[in-house]
């Protein structure tokens, strides 16, 4: 049968595909709208599969709070283009809220969970075929507590999310943007693993070793660059941004406050960008 624009103008308002695709499904499907539908369906699954493959280092982060449950989500593309394209920002929110709502526990289940009346991997798939770029929901994780909450997004690139134990709102955005910033670590020093202090120790003590300091003042050397370690990896050790007189863990102190724990994303941090890619 003759295929008119209005039905592939139809079928790629359902579907997402490109115009050419469309109709060359529908006339593969004699015109049936359903048929030609699912043909799109599964050359989708197969470009998915294909491009599954591929470095996806680019995207967002994002940051969703409801009734006390908190969420850090990273959703990656290949490329900062597709990033900032409406079609991947509507994927990521629809995936943030499929969090809040189905609280999976993990990403695998996740991808089950339903989404805009499919499953988010469905939805996955459809916007691989719409954008011809791999996109993967890479992690999450979940806060969920009664105590006071600051969030902070820098730019769709970085998330925070900090429990506060006291404190005030204000307090604990300052303190979320600060960890967005300066990226530490952990808290305190008491959250660093003995094994990192020790190989710290042992890599300092051989530095002042080669400098040719007697023993006793090495080991007050190591002792004093040690310090200024913890300062610069430890969240209360370091310079708060928005006022570099004072330390985080002042500022916390003169507020009666503390921090509990912390959340930290940026978009493509830990992924092998040299990994090999299938075309």
């Amino acid at each position: 049968m003759a295929i008119k624009p209005a039905m592939v103008k139809e079928l790629r308002e359902r579907t997402g595909a490109g115009m050419m695709d469309c109709k060359k499904a529908l006339v593969e499907a004699d015109g049936d709208l359903e048929a030609a539908a699912e043909l799109l369906r599964k050359a989708g699954q197969a470009k998915a599969d294909k491009k599954s493959g591929r470095v996806a280092a680019e995207g967002q982060v994002l940051v969703r709070s409801t009734a006390g449950r908190h969420v850090v989500l990273e959703v990656n593309s290949e490329t900062d283009f597709v990033a900032n394209d409406e079609n991947f920002r509507q994927f990521a929110e629809a995936v943030a809220d499929a969090v809040l709502d189905a609280q999976p526990d993990s990403v695998d289940s996740l991808m089950s969970a339903q989404t805009n009346g499919q499953s988010v991997e469905e939805a996955r798939q459809a916007l691989i075929t719409k954008v011809g770029e791999n996109i993967a929901v890479r992690r999450f994780e979940v806060l969920e507590t009664s105590a006071p909450v600051g969030a902070y997004t820098h730019m769709g690139r970085i998330g925070v999310v900090v429990e506060m134990d006291g404190g005030d709102e204000s307090l604990a955005r300052d303190i979320a943007m600060h960890i967005a910033a300066t990226a530490p670590q952990c808290i305190s020093r008491d959250d660093i693993p003995a094994e990192q202090i020790d190989k710290e120790r042992e890599i300092l003590s051989a530095q002042a070793l080669q400098e040719g300091k007697p023993a006793n003042i090495v080991e007050k050397m190591v002792e004093g660059r040690l310090r200024k370690f913890f300062d610069e990896i430890t969240l209360v050790g370091q310079p708060f941004v928005k006022n570099p007189d004072q330390k985080v863990g002042d500022l916390l102190k003169d507020s009666n406050a503390g921090v509990r724990r912390f959340v930290r994303y940026a978009v493509g941090e830990g992924v092998d960008k040299s990994a090999a890619e299938v075309d």
